[in-house]
């Protein structure tokens, strides 16, 4: 099947991890996506991967006027062209957005950038840590008395950068079909790992989150949510909030709800924790999870990453799929009409008549 974005055409310039990442989310969705490399190699550049998949590759050295001018060729048949340079490197090559748009005024022009296009920190170095920093999402995670722990690179780059990068190219597509031109989007990771953070500014403002961090609802302040450690020295996930997961919890956990305080209310957290931990540690993380099975407790058994495609639930939704011998998430969403295929491997080298169909000659 095409997938929704089939005759989508997209130029990506190869870089670190949100752009490719937004343009995997585009071939996902059955664009047809061309990572142009840096030949030669050089700069910091991950092996091929999941994120390369279902691209096609072609390595340029746009500092060479013939393998500019080719780049440049396939532009002009190009519905996106994204970039994550510096702010003005695109511009001193010659692939700006005014350059291109000369040329193909319905261009999309995505950039993607820690900082962003301008203020005072556009030009300088970052990475997804120093954008969720500023953001003021990095604070808000870790556990009381603790330092703020970084979920991996995680939020800044994929969540609020290549994730916010494949809306705005979606978004820009879309307004394209009423004004018949492109435009250029500033998408910067510190304003997506912000924008991850509006439904506790508005906790907040209605007073609901004010504690320092690791003491609030969600954060592990609460003992309804929050992970514990079983018998095997693996860990469950309770989420139990609403009162009537709680009681589902309080009834497999085999506890009496009379001893117990009101499990929303923070004096009680300490007692409810202590709870928690003697009840879970008694028994396996596979006895819990039979347990906790066809139950509404909002409990679920911690699973590694690398293990997580075994779980019936994902093996029946086929949320995980191998590419290339590499286990990984399959494409999603999912589509009624215009379902998703299996991206090919990465490295795949584009065919002359894939090329000629961009518009480069067979010379």
């Amino acid at each position: 099947m095409p997938g929704p974005l089939a005759g989508i055409r997209v130029i990506e310039m190869a870089g670190l991890a949100p752009g490719p990442f937004g343009c995997m989310m585009l071939a996902d969705l059955g664009a047809d996506v061309l990572r142009i490399e840096r030949a030669g190699g050089g700069g910091l550049v991950p092996p091929e991967g999941p994120l390369d998949r279902g691209k096609y590759s072609l390595s340029l050295d746009v500092k060479n006027p013939a393998d500019l001018e080719k780049l440049l060729a396939l532009c002009d048949n190009a519905d996106v062209f994204v970039e994550g340079f510096r702010p003005g490197v695109a511009e001193r090559i010659g692939i700006g957005p005014e350059d291109l748009h000369a040329r193909n005024p319905r261009l999309i022009y995505g950039r993607i950038t820690g900082w962003g296009q301008d203020g005072p920190l556009a030009p300088r170095a970052g990475h997804d840590i120093n954008y969720a920093a500023i953001s003021g999402a990095l604070d808000l995670l870790g556990r009381e008395g603790e330092k703020p722990t970084p979920p991996v690179n995680l939020l800044a780059d994929f969540a609020g950068g290549g994730m916010l990068l494949a809306l705005g190219v979606l978004a820009a597509l879309h307004e394209r079909n009423s004004s018949n031109k492109g435009q250029v989007i500033d998408a910067a990771m510190v304003d997506g790992a912000a924008l991850m953070t509006t439904f506790l500014h508005g906790m907040h403002d209605a007073g609901l989150w004010n504690g320092a961090r690791g003491t609030n609802l969600l954060d592990t302040g609460a003992a309804c949510y929050d992970t514990y450690e079983t018998a095997d020295g693996k860990y469950m996930a309770v989420g139990a909030l609403e009162p009537q997961f709680h009681a589902a919890l309080i009834e497999k956990l085999e506890l009496d709800a009379d001893e117990l305080p009101f499990h929303l209310d923070p004096t009680g957290w300490p007692q409810w924790r202590e709870t928690l931990t003697n009840a879970f540690v008694r028994r396996t993380q596979a006895e819990w999870a039979e347990i906790f099975e066809g139950s509404d407790a909002c409990v679920s058994p911690v699973l590694s990453a690398w293990d997580a495609h075994e779980h019936p639930h994902n093996k029946a939704r086929e949320t995980f799929v191998s590419i290339g011998g590499v286990q990984q998430p399959a494409p999603a969403p999912r589509f009624s009409r215009t379902a998703l295929s299996t991206p090919h491997e990465p490295g795949k080298q584009p065919p002359a008549e894939y090329l000629q169909s961009w518009g480069l000659t067979e010379e």
